[in-house]
């Protein structure tokens, strides 16, 4: 089986539609128009990863089928990225699966306080146990498969991005340094954060994410976590180059 993504949710923090909202997006029958909060599916070397688990966690893996999980890998730790950490107690009730999440020292600190009931010395009954194992930039392994973390910067707040052979997944950049875009050498694929089409203090705007990825020489490339602001995911694909495509909840994105 070839290495595969799986777009849990491709919405901004906000998802899509947005509560309270008579755009034409949000009232958009579409189905490519209804975005969850921004997580992926990785396949990978035999490997089931999740790459971040947001407030629509449940939802996400009840419409995908998810039945193991070999771990949860999170990009930083804002709440539409975490959010939805305490649903995996499910996983561990049904399967006995006890989850094992990779982070940096500063996203476990972020747990701590967000769920902090998670890290009693008495835990409540049904408590999921997490395992936690800290990295940084540097690669790591799962498995025996290796995964290569990518520095990236959201606003003021140093995150990661990760790599998977020749897949790449990457959301909330605003900026990268040109040592960490080497990383990002000879993908099949790889997915990059828009917001809007104007500039962001967090995000990068559209034009920003299609020179990015036109920089890195991917193959394929995928816009994700997209709000309201960018246009029916038909209107923003016309927009776009041949080889650079909205992402949507529920698309596959397989290496070549």
């Amino acid at each position: 089986m070839k290495d595969c993504m799986e777009i849990l949710g491709s919405g901004t923090s906000q998802g899509v539609p947005v509560i309270g909202c008579d755009c034409a997006v949000c009232r958009s029958s579409d189905p490519r128009d209804k975005r969850f909060r921004a997580s992926a599916l990785v396949h990978y070397s035999g490997l089931e990863l999740l790459v971040d688990c947001g407030p629509d966690f449940r939802s996400q893996a009840l419409r995908a089928g998810i039945r193991h999980l070999d771990g949860i890998l999170l990009t930083h730790a804002h709440m539409d990225h975490i959010g939805g950490l305490d649903d995996t107690r499910a996983l561990q009730w049904t399967l006995g699966w006890e989850p094992h999440i990779w982070c940096e020292q500063r996203v476990l600190d972020a747990l701590k306080r967000h769920f902090h009931y998670m890290f009693a010395e008495k835990l409540y009954p049904g408590v999921p146990t997490w395992h936690i194992h800290i990295i940084d930039e540097r690669p790591f392994s799962i498995g025996g498969a290796e995964i290569i973390p990518i520095r990236c910067m959201h606003g003021q707040l140093p995150i990661l991005g990760f790599r998977f052979g020749r897949l790449a997944y990457l959301t909330d950049v605003s900026g990268i340094e040109d040592t960490e875009m080497e990383k990002l050498r000879d993908l099949d694929a790889m997915t990059i954060n828009c917001v809007m089409h104007t500039p962001h203090h967090s995000h990068f705007s559209l034009p920003q994410a299609v020179d990015f990825l036109q920089k890195t020489g991917v193959k394929e490339g995928y816009i994700t976590h997209l709000s309201h602001y960018l246009g029916t995911h038909a209107e923003l694909e016309a927009q776009l180059p041949p080889h650079i495509h909205p992402a949507y909840d529920g698309l596959k994105i397989s290496s070549l």
